[in-house]
């Protein structure tokens, strides 16, 4: 372990007490700890006001979020073995949840690993690093990795945009044999996943348990919408619960061609349609479609609190785009997975919109991530995911 010893301000332990997990550059005593010209990602210790022992972890001082707890243990030893017994919590937590290896292994701070997801494809790993100071215990962790999985090959995608917050250089490496494509089941529904090419790690489990509940609102003559479909987990799910027909909506080509062969894996048939989802909702409606479910599960539109407004106004447009494609008693599934938008205010989305739509909302379930993405009690950031399941009736007729 690293002899740096970092020491915050006076009572600027209360939060790490409590369980917490971050240390911002603002709480660190730098008069007696400096830590200008540490080396970013650099292993350390961390002390309270007092100099009594808090834990141990790591530091970026190039960063405003610049420390993360690893432990409570003062003198833990961050070797392979170290992050192996991590990783076989991880897993043994997964293992109970879910019948195939197909699930996210490891969610960061949920999982004591911050800075670290891990995707699990069968025999493929699939790594997101986004910390500098995970990014130094690269090497010990596909250590850990392959001790503990043995794992046929192991994708590093440290390609996201918010490594650049940690002054990270952005790569895609390879450890191992990485096939092209991994086919994964998600209850009986298989999908073909791009090791590689495919957006962030390849697949959202996230919103597997939600696709499942989506049973329940299908009928034999259902007509599905999937916008912002990426490779079609909404569509093909609706199909296999028995809908007659889906849709997908995506900007990206390459996405909807994923969809499509996805379709045909399985041996179905979908409609494709590229284009910005608000323009292609409103034609929709201007030429007289509607559906019995329509799917609205974007990427995060409000990535920072300065883009707030912008962003709420953008899921209203959303919404209320969607709930005029609703057949009378269809269903609207409304997600959103920005960490700046609270699940109330998306709540609240809906019913202005519904109510500018002359309609009465009835919010049927609430829905959020699935268990292999849990939440750290103490860090509301890792509940990102929030949705609704709503229907919308006419005012007129109710």
């Amino acid at each position: 372990m690293s002899n740096l010893i970092i020491r915050l301000k006076p009572q600027e332990d209360r939060r790490l007490r409590a369980g917490h997990l971050w240390i911002y550059s603002n709480e660190i005593d730098t008069a007696r700890t400096p830590i200008k010209g540490v080396v970013a990602g650099s292993l350390c210790r961390f002390e309270d006001g007092r100099g009594k022992p808090i834990g141990a972890g790591y530091i970026n001082p190039g960063a405003l979020l610049c420390g993360r707890l690893l432990t409570g243990q003062y003198d833990a030893v961050f070797d392979a073995d170290w992050l192996s017994r991590r990783l076989q919590a991880a897993a043994a937590l997964r293992q109970k949840l879910y019948d195939e290896p197909y699930y996210r292994l490891v969610f960061g701070e949920a999982d004591g690993l911050p800075g670290l997801v891990v995707d699990r494809y069968g025999d493929v790993l699939v790594v997101q690093i986004g910390t500098a100071g995970m990014e130094h215990l690269k090497a010990r962790l596909i250590e850990a990795l392959q001790a503990t999985f043995s794992p046929r090959g192991i994708v590093l995608r440290n390609d996201s945009a918010s490594r650049e917050a940690e002054n990270l250089p952005l790569y895609v490496e390879e450890v191992g044999d990485v096939p092209e494509t991994v086919v994964i089941d998600e209850s009986g529904v298989k999908f073909e996943v791009a090791m590689r090419g495919g957006q962030k790690t390849g697949w959202f489990f996230d919103q597997r348990d939600n696709r499942d509940r989506l049973s329940r609102y299908i009928k034999p003559d259902s007509t599905v919408l999937d916008v912002f479909s990426y490779a079609g987990g909404w569509a093909l799910r609706g199909l296999g619960h028995g809908a007659a027909s889906a849709t997908c909506v995506d900007s990206s080509a390459p996405a909807l061609a994923a969809a499509a062969r996805n379709a045909e894996l399985n041996g179905k048939a979908l409609e494709t349609v590229k284009g910005d989802a608000l323009d292609v909702m409103k034609q929709m409606a201007l030429d007289g479609r509607r559906f019995d479910v329509v799917v609205v599960d974007p990427p995060a539109l409000i990535k920072r609190k300065r883009d707030h407004e912008e962003g709420l106004g953008l899921y209203g447009r959303l919404n209320r785009a969607a709930i005029n494609l609703l057949t009378p008693g269809g269903v609207l599934v409304s997600c959103s997975c920005s960490h700046h938008l609270a699940a109330d205010e998306l709540q609240r989305v809906l019913l202005r919109e519904s109510r500018a739509a002359a309609k009465r909302l009835q919010i049927l379930e609430t829905l959020e991530q699935g268990p292999d993405h849990p939440v750290h009690p103490a860090i509301p950031e890792t509940r990102y995911l929030k949705g609704f399941v709503v229907t919308a009736i006419n005012e007129q007729v109710a």
